[in-house]
């Protein structure tokens, strides 16, 4: 008889009870019909998955435009900063 090989750490085992939805069921059955995994291996390869942290994408860096805004303006009132922006003929 050959010897089993050893499992990885994570092999050591918890025991525990869950309540499956019946469509995650569905699902799990119709994975381990397909892959042929028991319902143990199954489980924990979709559980490690999905716990695994996305890679991040690296995000393209972005320039600070000068819009042309001068120093001084009032942007506490909505009226006055368009007046000053646009003329006294916003409106």
């Amino acid at each position: 008889m050959a010897a089993r090989p050893s499992l990885p750490p994570y092999n050591k085992g918890m025991r525990t009870t869950i309540t499956l939805d019946d469509d995650v069921a569905a699902k799990l059955k119709e994975e381990m019909a397909v892959s042929g995994r028991s319902f143990k291996e199954t489980v924990n390869l979709h559980l490690r998955a999905s716990l695994v942290e996305p890679p991040t994408k690296a995000r393209k860096p972005f320039k600070v435009r000068d819009i042309g805004l001068r120093l001084g303006l009032d942007f506490t009132s909505t009226s006055r900063f368009l007046e000053e922006l646009e003329g006294p003929l916003h409106r």
